[in-house]
């Protein structure tokens, strides 16, 4: 059980960056297989990938966020760029971007501890979307580390269930994505 403590630990400067790349693919069955196959080789971790429906029903988007150095990186999107599928793969980190991320956290809570638990549920302007006699589900959205504060406040309550949508980002301005 000291290993997920020791986790919680480790300074940030020894992390791998993290990076969020958008990749617009062509919609077709085994597209994702292939691009994950890229990253997968090269030993990258991708920590979540968002699939959905681009403005054009014949393409989709997909938003990858992973850990890793930038050299690696670098050649990982060149690689992406070089799959038929693949129409533009774009590494957006640093870029002024819009990002966003949704939660579910199911507690089990008494009636003592719920005033508690929708305080902070309204500091962090989630709502219960199910409420029931021993439990509730709160949802969430917004930046990575504000899910991150959220759950991190909310663990001591008992969390018996979290699930996390994975980011999804849009480059501002008229940049494309």
């Amino acid at each position: 059980m000291a290993a997920p403590e020791l986790a919680d630990d480790i300074d940030d400067r020894t992390r791998a960056p993290m990076h969020s790349i958008s990749v617009y693919v062509n919609n077709k069955p085994g597209v994702l297989v292939r691009v994950a196959l890229v990253f997968a080789r090269r030993g990258y971790n991708i920590e979540s990938l968002v699939v959905s429906p681009a403005a054009r029903g014949d393409f989709s988007r997909m938003t990858i966020t992973c850990s890793g150095d930038p050299e690696t990186l670098e050649q990982i999107i060149k690689q992406l760029e070089k799959l038929v599928d693949v129409v533009h793969a774009t590494d957006h980190t640093g870029d002024a971007i819009y990002e966003t991320e949704i939660a579910l956290v199911k507690l089990r809570a008494s009636l003592a501890e719920r005033t508690q638990i929708l305080q902070i549920a309204e500091h962090y302007s989630a709502k219960v979307v199910d409420y029931s006699a021993d439990s509730l589900i709160l949802r969430s959205y917004g930046s990575s580390e504000k899910l991150d504060a959220f759950t991190d406040l909310l663990r001591p309550f008992g969390l018996q269930e979290l699930v996390r949508s994975g980011k999804i980002l849009m480059a501002r301005g008229v940049r494309e994505t």
